[in-house]
């Protein structure tokens, strides 16, 4: 029997309908799906880091998951011509799959039918494409990688959820290779705001390790080594352990030898990821016991079977 066909038109998300979709898609469809949710938008090659090799089958894919509504895209305006990547946000029909799915609601997902246009015309998007490029990176080097994984990636809404008007990092993260692990928050600068404003917000941090007795690492990823040098300037004394990076072109990307903690000593070599959970020895290290990195529906992927990677890419 011939599969049913999906108008290209909106479709009206009846039962009927959902139910023809859902037919359509895999594990590894609903964890792209799911990923779009939390992270808002996420570009065609993050996407093909995260869930599939190819830029082809990564294409073709996601044009099916296009016509079905599951998904919808955008291309942002470049200034010096040329054109930039689609980036991908939840569709309609994606969000009352996973409302289905979650025994919830489309509202209480926090889907709005708007969604794609309001983050097209965001002037933060840029910011969280820049954000979604941090972990997507990571995970693509644990994929490849033996011994390395990304445990956790919480977006900035999950992590408002978790720890309320405490502090808000741009993410949460848990990265583990070689047997070493560390829990961190990240900032993603972009140079748009004052240093004395990025330095600021350490006074949050440092109230959200005082109230839930977790003392947590802050990472701040810049984009330039001068941004970097004037910002530990700033940064004269802290109670909360940081470190600092620039956004390089080294292969291994903020998993690297990147990361230079404050305070470090004169000629201190800069430390891998993985490796910044030794700099403050005096300092024990943990998370929340109420959010424990292995319970992120966010890297429920990285449970999946290989296998679900080449069903997806064959299809």
């Amino acid at each position: 029997m011939p599969a049913a066909r999906i108008p290209l038109g909106l479709p009206r998300f009846n039962a009927d309908t959902m139910a023809t979709i859902a037919a359509r898609l895999t594990p590894r469809d609903y964890q792209l799906l799911e990923h779009l949710l939390h992270h808002r938008v996420l570009t065609t090659h993050q996407l093909q880091r995260l869930f599939f090799t190819k830029p082809q089958p990564t294409r073709r894919r996601l044009g099916i998951l296009h016509k079905l509504h599951t998904i919808t895209r955008y291309r942002p305006w470049t200034p010096y011509g040329g054109s930039a990547p689609c980036h991908w946000v939840l569709g309609r029909a994606g969000a009352e799959l996973l409302a289905l799915r979650s025994h919830t609601t489309v509202k209480e997902l926090g889907y709005h039918p708007d969604l794609a246009m309001s983050i097209s015309v965001s002037d933060k998007s840029g910011h969280q494409i820049g954000v979604n490029d941090f972990f997507t990176d990571l995970h693509y080097r644990a994929r490849h990688t033996s011994g390395a994984r990304l445990r956790a990636w919480l977006s900035e809404k999950q992590c408002a959820s978790i720890w309320g008007g405490l502090a808000r990092p741009d993410a949460f993260g848990c990265w583990s290779e070689n047997g070493r692990q560390i829990d961190f928050f990240l900032e993603h600068d972009t140079g748009s705001m004052t240093l004395a404003k990025v330095a600021d917000k350490l006074a949050s941090y440092a109230d959200l390790a005082e109230t839930t007795q977790i003392t947590t690492p802050v990472l701040f990823w810049l984009p330039s080594r001068k941004r970097e040098t004037h910002l530990r300037a700033v940064i004269k004394a802290t109670e909360i352990p940081i470190a600092t990076a620039v956004q390089t072109e080294l292969d291994d990307g903020p998993a690297g030898p990147c990361w230079l903690p404050l305070p470090s000593r004169a000629g201190q070599p800069r430390m891998r990821l993985a490796e910044l959970g030794t700099a403050w020895p005096h300092l024990i290290l943990g998370r929340s016991p109420e959010q424990p990195a292995t319970t992120s529906v966010s890297t429920s992927y990285d449970d999946l079977d290989s296998s679900l990677l080449k069903e997806n890419e064959s299809r």
